[in-house]
């Protein structure tokens, strides 16, 4: 009878996972001769996504994404480049590969923009892999406050600003005027690389981007994280920008509200002053994404996971019309993958994600190159 019984649960659980967890993404696109091409080569976009069959639940991911961050050494990166901004403020710009021999002038790059408080070191997995898997430079450009970087200037943001990213990137520019960008935000990261494509229109050096577990309307998403996700970032958050940095912040009008902030929806509506805007209204209307993103120019990938806790599809939902009013845009939604894991494989997981973002790229950097041959 239990070995029956047993027998019973263990079809029912393999029926579960084959029908449920391991699927292809969903994809949602307007027909181009660009897609078809990638879709013809990015076997990611149309074979199932396989997670681990013991891991495959949006915490389970987390969790064993954080178990392999912890156990992954520091990356000695090949230059650090300090850029100190018009108002005093400082980013920094993280390379590797920057002066590899094999790499000729015209060898693209991959232009990284980290999580909400992330820098080079802590995106170094996703880093490595990208060098490994494209044999491409890459570098990350760490915001105002992130990682060492001192807070020069009693200016902050969340979602950073787009300002700095032009000045990185013209700073990368600068250094590699023959170089093919490519453009991958990661969460936080996403939402900056969105509203700087919107704005900038056909005039961005970056030639295509991928935006990873974006949270799309930021009026929004921020107040539909998960609470105990929530609960964990707001502290997370709080220390990382206004505790850490409060010898050149506690002077502004509005610390002792950004302190108070119980939720990550909260301190994100109370950030404005720090962010150089005189309202709440007037901060979100010039860096939320939406606002802009129809304006994006160049191919755009955007991957997002039904399951995320923390970007939930409820923020999908509300803009698959983004990919049929912005032309070469794909959508890329799974069942499975939580936030920004997207963990493959039964016995040495490896990153799923990872391996579509080196398809994609790859793929329309081909496109690219043939067309420029022709």
């Amino acid at each position: 009878m239990l070995l029956a019984l047993a027998a019973t649960a263990l079809v029912a659980f393999a029926l579960y996972y084959w029908t449920r967890a391991a699927r292809p993404p969903e994809l949602v696109y307007r027909r181009s001769a660009l897609l078809d091409h990638v879709l013809a080569t990015c076997p990611a976009l149309t074979e199932p996504f396989r997670p681990p069959f013991w891991a495959f639940k949006r915490h389970l991911q987390l969790a064993l994404l954080a178990w392999r961050d912890r156990r992954t050494p520091p990356l000695a990166f090949d230059h650090t480049e300090t850029l100190t901004l018009a108002d005093g403020g400082t980013v920094s710009l993280d390379w590797l590969g920057l002066d590899d021999p094999a790499h000729g002038p015209d060898t693209p790059t991959v232009v990284i923009l980290p999580t909400i408080c992330g820098d080079g070191q802590t995106l170094r997995r996703t880093v490595r892999a990208m060098r490994r898997r494209l044999g491409w430079r890459v570098v990350v450009c760490n915001r105002r406050g992130h990682g060492t970087l001192p807070l020069t200037s009693p200016r902050f943001s969340t979602l950073g600003a787009t300002d700095d990213v032009r000045a990185q990137l013209a700073r990368v520019r600068a250094r590699l005027p023959d170089s093919p960008l490519f453009g991958l935000g990661i969460s936080a990261g996403s939402g900056l690389l969105v509203r700087y494509l919107g704005e900038e229109g056909a005039r961005t050096p970056l030639v295509a981007a991928i935006a990873h577990c974006p949270g799309y309307d930021t009026t929004r998403a921020f107040h539909r994280i998960h609470r105990v996700y929530d609960r964990y970032l707001i502290g997370a958050v709080r220390r990382y920008f206004v505790e850490r940095h409060a010898e050149v912040l506690r002077e502004i009008p509005g610390y002792t509200a950004i302190v108070a902030s119980r939720t990550v929806g909260e301190f994100h509506d109370r950030q404005h002053p720090f962010a150089g805007f005189a309202s709440m209204d007037d901060f979100h209307r010039h860096t939320n994404p939406m606002v802009v993103a129809d304006n994006v120019d160049i191919p755009l990938l955007i991957l997002n996971a039904a399951d995320d806790p923390i970007c939930s599809v409820a923020n999908v939902d509300e803009h698959r019309d983004l990919f049929t009013n912005v032309a070469d845009s794909l959508l890329v939604l799974t069942a499975r993958g939580s936030h920004c894991a997207f963990l493959e494989g039964q016995w040495r997981p490896c990153s799923w994600a990872h391996r579509l973002i080196g398809e994609y790229f790859g793929a329309v950097y081909a496109a690219h190159a043939g067309a420029a041959d022709r």
